[in-house]
């Protein structure tokens, strides 16, 4: 990838807050952000927006009357996206592309709406539009009144690295100069947390008895801790290196593998390898600072990326880290929190270690860093970022 794509804005509404500064106070201290939650008939573990956030969540949706009826996977996106394009310096009326995804869509909207049908026979008029994956992109492009292609789409975890794919591939081609890209991911609700527990990679230990119930990066567990949380986040591309750059896409790498179950993963990852490698095609590994890994807290998630990672990178493998331990697993939207704690780890120059995990020492400037993600079906995604 010969053009260089730059990051002029970012912005996100998660657990760990809704401004750059906020949450960067919270990577730097130790404590997770996981609380408890009634859902699927039993006290559990989630990472939820705090109360300020959710206030924020409220006066979106009372910023319009027909907001009212969105699902809250929508709202997340809504409050991201104003904040991104304001602080790019997008204006109302500008051309650009929206590539917003999610993982499970409007999952609560769409429980309340099937328990209504099964209960009254009825569903209400806007059962349909309301629930559909497109909604988020088509909803956000009202909002801020862009003129743009729009898409929407939902690649399981992958979804908010696919969606940088597609802005880069837009901007690379083009067809367009700007692009909005993230996901968003609202999956706190019964039915969502049902599934995860029949797949038996839910988290079940006590949060009360047990200091971290996700234990994301220990590549030693007994037992699969993946614990959900809600979130969105986005961030603004433009073609070419711009002054208000944050830090620049200097190349992105993509891969599948053949399935042999629903939610497979080969034991060394292919995926991952394949597409790090592709990521890295121009780029000396040993310049590769620190990698943020997808690591969703599940026995063969973890510890089949880190395999992948010692095959590309050998003795020369970097600093690695993970934020599902203190934030869970946003599914959709987990890309994009991933760039954002690569993004503040190069504006600090600070590597966030994992708290449980062996200390790894920085023992140079941070300047380039890798994100993976990948998601049911061995969709993987390696962006490679670079400081400004």
């Amino acid at each position: 990838m010969n053009t260089k794509i730059s990051i002029t804005a970012f912005s996100s509404i998660s657990p760990l807050g809704n401004n750059p500064e906020e949450v960067w106070k919270k990577y730097l201290n130790d404590q997770h952000c996981f609380s408890q939650q009634f859902l699927d008939h039993q006290e559990t573990s989630v990472a939820a927006l705090e109360a300020e956030s959710k206030q924020i969540i409220t006066e979106v949706r009372e910023s319009d009357p027909k907001y009212k009826f969105l699902d809250d996977s929508v709202l997340f996106a809504l409050a991201a996206s104003r904040k991104a394009v304001e602080h790019a310096g997008w204006k109302s009326g500008d051309v650009f592309g929206i590539n917003i995804g999610s993982s499970r869509g409007a999952t609560d909207l769409f429980e309340k709406h099937y328990k209504e049908y099964i209960d009254t026979g009825k569903a209400q008029t806007l059962a349909s539009p309301t629930t559909t994956l497109g909604n988020i992109s088509s909803w956000i492009a009202h909002d801020l009144q862009s003129t743009g292609p729009e898409i929407s789409h939902s690649i399981t975890c992958s979804t908010a690295l696919h969606a940088i794919l597609n802005g880069v591939a837009w901007l690379k081609s083009g067809m367009a100069d700007k692009f909005l890209v993230g996901g968003s991911e609202a999956p706190l609700t019964d039915f969502t947390i049902a599934q995860m527990r029949a797949l038996k990679i839910y988290s079940r230990i006590n949060q009360i008895e047990e200091t971290w119930p996700n234990l994301a990066f220990d590549f030693e567990k007994t037992q699969n801790t993946m614990i959900l949380g809600e979130a969105a986040g986005v961030c603004c591309l433009e073609a070419g290196e711009k002054e208000n750059a944050i830090a620049y896409v200097t190349s992105v790498g993509y891969a599948t593998e053949i399935l042999e179950h629903n939610i497979s993963i080969s034991a060394e990852a292919d995926c991952f390898q394949k597409s790090m490698k592709m990521a890295l095609k121009e780029t000396d590994i040993k310049e590769v600072d620190v990698i943020v890994m997808h690591a969703p807290g599940t026995i063969k998630g973890d510890l089949t990326e880190l395999r992948a990672i010692e095959k590309v990178f050998g003795s020369n493998t970097p600093l690695l880290t993970t934020n599902k331990w203190k934030i869970g697993h946003t599914f959709g939207a987990s890309g994009i929190l991933s760039l954002e704690l690569a993004l503040l780890m190069i504006q600090h120059d600070k590597f966030i270690n994992v708290p449980f995990a062996k200390t790894q020492n920085q023992t140079r400037t941070i300047k380039k860093v890798l994100i993976n993600a990948v998601g049911f079906g061995g969709n993987a995604v390696s962006i490679l970022i670079e400081k400004a």
